[in-house]
């Protein structure tokens, strides 16, 4: 089957880890697979085209841009594609006006978070006549799938769920030896308690409410730390907030890193304070990483933590719930190790990028060959939708 990624960028970020691991998937077991980046190629380009994986870019100027549009269809005509696979809502109308006539057998998109309720009217309408030419819309989550049926955005048969996977062979579970490695390299005593999180540091991951969370903690006499794994646009502010709040001596940035397996293996527990989350894969990394995850409620992260199996859920904006949870697992290390393992358990089945590829393989169908028949619908198949 030859496959078609159609994206904004590549730009470092998880739908873009998603679209190469997936890729790179597709190419291990004997498809055909390529990414076309609509704007620059980003960063992650490198790793893609490391795999083996042909990286094209449109250079697309804002605005509309019928050059662009031009280049995408030429890129399309070149390269024989069975399925056009487009991500998120530019790149996919984008994609299928490109491929109007050149009878490609399936165009997929897929919605990598929960969608936004200030998207311009144009760009809705846009999206909304592009999903005359599709065969599915998926969501990442169920959560999110019901968002976008609900408010109209995406019509209940077209629409289906396929969580997101990670290379959890890469992931190995936290480790005693591990953490004390790291204690040693950051100076931190003996018996210290290590959360941590993941992710971009921006609004939405509000990571101002886990700083007073751990205030709280170390005001309660709990020897925690913070690692602040990530880099973003705030990060300024909240080094200088952790200092306000005398944590600098417990808090550790330690920016962007392409070994976070190896730091997540010295953690004691995860935290996610976000105020939106799609299927987020920092969570999925965790819980295969075997650690107890205390996260928002919020989005798709009640489908992959379940509260009091595999971590706890709190609620958004609230530093007060999320240091009684994190304080309960530092009081009982049983539970903290009971949840790390279940969570594990279920990341080994269901997290994995092959159990995402089996499922986007199986919504392509027939399309190998330029199979023009009716594609099936959500309600003539069924995709691997988290079934916890």
């Amino acid at each position: 089957m030859n496959v078609v990624h159609v994206v904004e960028s590549l730009d470092v970020g998880g739908l873009e880890r998603v679209v190469v691991s997936l890729a790179s998937w597709q190419k291990a077991r004997g498809d055909s697979s390529r990414i076309i980046c609509l704007f620059h190629e980003g960063a992650l380009a490198v790793e893609a085209r490391a795999k083996g994986l042909r990286v094209d870019v449109m250079n697309k100027s804002t605005g509309l841009d019928l050059r662009a549009l031009r280049a995408l269809r030429a890129a399309l005509t070149d390269s024989g594609a069975d399925v056009v696979h487009t991500h998120n809502a530019m790149a996919h109308y984008y994609a299928v006006a490109a491929a109007i006539g050149l009878g490609i057998a399936r165009i997929v998109n897929t919605r990598h978070g929960m969608g936004s309720t200030r998207e311009s009217r144009r760009l809705g309408l846009l999206y909304r006549w592009a999903l005359f030419g599709t065969a599915q819309v998926v969501a990442v989550c169920h959560a999110a799938r019901d968002g976008f049926v609900s408010t109209g955005q995406v019509p209940a048969e077209k629409a289906l769920v396929v969580p997101n996977g990670v290379a959890i062979e890469n992931i190995e579970p936290r480790s005693e030896w591990a953490k004390a490695q790291l204690l040693a390299r950051l100076g931190r005593p003996e018996g210290t308690f290590l959360i941590g999180s993941v992710g971009r540091l921006n609004a939405v991951k509000d990571h101002a409410t886990l700083l007073q969370a751990v205030r709280r903690m170390r005001h309660s006499g709990r020897a925690v730390d913070l690692l602040m794994i990530g880099d973003g646009e705030l990060r300024a502010a909240l080094e200088a907030e952790a200092t306000e709040l005398q944590l600098n001596h417990c808090v550790h940035f330690v920016g962007m890193r392409d070994d976070v397996a190896q730091w997540l293996a010295a953690l004691d527990v995860f935290v996610l304070s976000s105020l939106s989350e799609g299927y987020s894969l920092a969570l999925v990394e965790a819980a295969t990483a075997a650690l107890p995850i205390v996260a928002t409620r919020v989005g798709g992260n009640a489908e992959i933590v379940e509260h009091e199996v595999t971590g706890l859920l709190v609620p958004a904006r609230d530093a007060d719930a999320i240091a009684v949870a994190v304080a309960r697992l530092v009081d009982e290390p049983e539970q903290c190790e009971r949840m790390g393992q279940a969570g594990r358990h279920w990341a080994l089945r269901h997290g994995s990028v092959q159990a995402m590829g089996q499922a986007y393989q199986s919504l392509y169908g027939g399309a190998k060959g330029h199979d023009r028949r009716r594609p099936p619908i959500a309600g003539e198949s069924t995709v691997a939708g988290g079934d916890r």
